[in-house]
């Protein structure tokens, strides 16, 4: 199982998450109408994904980078929150800072993000132009654990996805997020994370 990959056991209580998200926020969407998120927080007091919190009645916090003397004091921010919720899993959907050593320490083995690639092929911030431009017969999407490398986490599901002779950038775009939406919550529901029960 993906739980006996990580130092970590697996047990039977349900997982508590937080997502974080920097911008349009579709991830985050997606991930909280199947699955109870404690909380979502936000680099940027403008993101969209706000709106989307407001509108599902998910809690929200935001603060910038620029308003701490230093990363390391935005980071403690961070883990300050996540201890107050007891968050077992952070996950990362479209959050776009490098996770940094201060947070690392304390939530190593449960921090995923999600990358727009088939990893370790076009990491970094570009994934989808990164294949587009290298002009693959295909790509992907992974779920991966994160380290205190770009992506270099290690691998918990992938899926390809196929570039299609007639495709448009935004067609090939489309694909790729609709394979994000199908992947992140079958892991989250292999993680153990708390479904919502209709």
């Amino acid at each position: 199982s993906y739980c006996n990959q990580r130092r970590q056991e697996c047990d039977n209580q349900m997982k508590r998450i937080a997502i974080f998200a920097s911008g349009n926020g579709s991830n985050f969407q997606v991930i909280a109408e199947q699955f109870k998120v404690h909380f979502v927080f936000s680099d940027h007091r403008d993101a969209f994904v706000l709106k989307r919190a407001e509108t599902l009645g998910v809690p929200a916090y935001v603060f910038e980078l620029k308003e701490f003397a230093d990363k390391q004091a935005y980071e403690q921010a961070l883990i300050d929150l996540l201890d107050k919720h007891q968050i077992d899993l952070v996950v990362l959907a479209g959050y776009m800072k490098i996770i940094g050593p201060t947070l690392l320490a304390k939530y190593e083995g449960r921090i995923i993000n999600i990358h727009p690639a088939y990893l370790p092929e076009f990491p970094g911030a570009h994934g989808i132009e990164d294949a587009w431009e290298a002009d693959v017969p295909e790509s992907g999407v992974t779920v991966h654990w994160v380290d205190s490398g770009v992506d270099t986490g290690q691998i918990i599901k992938q899926v390809r996805v196929p570039r299609l002779a007639d495709d448009h950038l935004e067609q090939f775009e489309e694909r790729i997020h609709a394979a994000e939406y199908q992947l992140y919550p079958t892991v989250l529901e292999a993680l153990g994370v708390e479904m919502i029960e209709f």
